[in-house]
């Protein structure tokens, strides 16, 4: 799961556009994190916003970055943390119910802009 959705080194700017020109409300992906290297970020659609999700490893394992204080769960993979989070996303998480897998997004979509026509 985590290959079909991961889009690589794209900027949230970008991540932005994918997510509204071809998601819905729920839809997400996963990209390479701007600050911190090594890491991911999960970008889910929730209107009127995308909500952003940076994922680390700790201990060996996959987490979700939690406020200080707050012990992350650990998965040892990515898939397992993007499975487990479909089925049951925690209340501070945006539901995580649709995937925008990569080979699905035209390249050409993303630098048009919306047309409107009036009948």
């Amino acid at each position: 799961m985590f290959r079909s959705i991961y889009f690589g080194k794209i900027s949230k700017e970008k991540t932005e556009r994918l997510l509204e020109l071809y998601g819905k409300e729920g839809s997400f992906l996963t990209r390479d994190s701007e600050s911190e290297r090594g890491a991911y970020c999960l970008c889910v659609r929730r209107t009127p916003f995308v909500h952003t999700y940076k994922i680390s490893q700790y201990h060996g394992g996959w987490a979700v970055k939690t406020p200080p204080g707050v012990k992350p769960q650990c998965f040892e993979t990515l898939n397992d943390l993007i499975d487990c989070y479909r089925a049951a996303a925690p209340d501070s998480m945006a539901p995580l119910l649709h995937p925008l897998e990569k080979r699905l997004v035209s390249d050409n979509g993303e630098n048009q802009e919306t047309v409107y026509l009036e009948m």
